[in-house]
C-alpha cells in the first residue's frame, strides 16, 4: 500500500454512495465511503468488529437503536454482529476498519 492523503480519495456521485477498499489483509480491511446528502444503507451487520472514522460531512449513525451523530472527528466503536444503519444528510465521507 503507499500512502495517499485521504482527501484526495474524496468523491461524491450525484444521489449515490462511493465505496473504495484503500487497504486489504487477511484480518482487516480498511474502506473509504462517501455517501452523497439524503442517502442511506439500511440495517445490516457484520461478522467483524470494527470502527468508523467520520472524515467530513453531517449524518446520523443508528447503533443497535442509539442515534450517534456523525460529524467530522467522530470515532464509532461496532462490536461484531451489532445491527446499525447510516443516513447522511450532507455530503458525508468515513472511514471503516474491520478486523
Amino acid at each position: 500500500m503507499t500512502n495517499k492523503n485521504i482527501f484526495d480519495l474524496i468523491k461524491y456521485s450525484k444521489d449515490g454512495i462511493l465505496s473504495n477498499v484503500i487497504f486489504k489483509e487477511v484480518n482487516t480491511q480498511v474502506t473509504l465511503f462517501c455517501m452523497a446528502a439524503n442517502t442511506d444503507i439500511g440495517d445490516h451487520t457484520s461478522t467483524k468488529e470494527g470502527y468508523v472514522q467520520v472524515i467530513e460531512g453531517k449524518g446520523i449513525f443508528n447503533l443497535e437503536g442509539e442515534e450517534i451523530s456523525m460529524e467530522p472527528g467522530r470515532l464509532i466503536y461496532m462490536k461484531k454482529n451489532a445491527k446499525h444503519s447510516l443516513k447522511a444528510i450532507q455530503n458525508t465521507s468515513f472511514i471503516l476498519i474491520l478486523n
